[in-house]
């Protein structure tokens, strides 16, 4: 027997609300507005993974800044909803360079 959706529309919901569906990225705050968060987290087989949270501002802003972190430590990463993530245990480097470029930056966690 086929499962059907809840609600008998089939999943569609109508709305004459004319922003619905326009989400706006935030505008990228100066370097000296952002509060970033710098953790070290351990993933399956011993790996270590340093995670950079809390930047506010376009994806693109978030990209750049993670190219120039990929680079600068010579490891790879990823950057994702606004994380920044660098294989390794890369926290001193990054904090002195996000330091170095004006940004609030510190270690958080053990």
């Amino acid at each position: 027997m086929k499962k059907r959706p809840p609600s008998g529309l089939g999943g569609l919901m109508y709305s004459t609300n004319k922003n619905i569906g326009t989400a706006r990225e935030p505008a990228t705050l100066p370097s000296q507005q952002q509060d970033l968060r710098i953790h070290l987290d351990r993933l399956k087989g011993n790996k270590e993974v340093t995670r950079i949270v809390g930047f506010v501002g376009k994806d693109a802003d978030l990209d750049d800044l993670g190219r120039t972190l990929k680079s600068k430590c010579g490891v790879g990463g990823n950057t994702k909803d606004g994380v920044i993530l660098l294989q390794g245990d890369h926290r001193d480097k990054v904090l002195a360079f996000l330091t170095e470029k004006g940004y609030k930056a510190k270690k958080a966690g053990g």
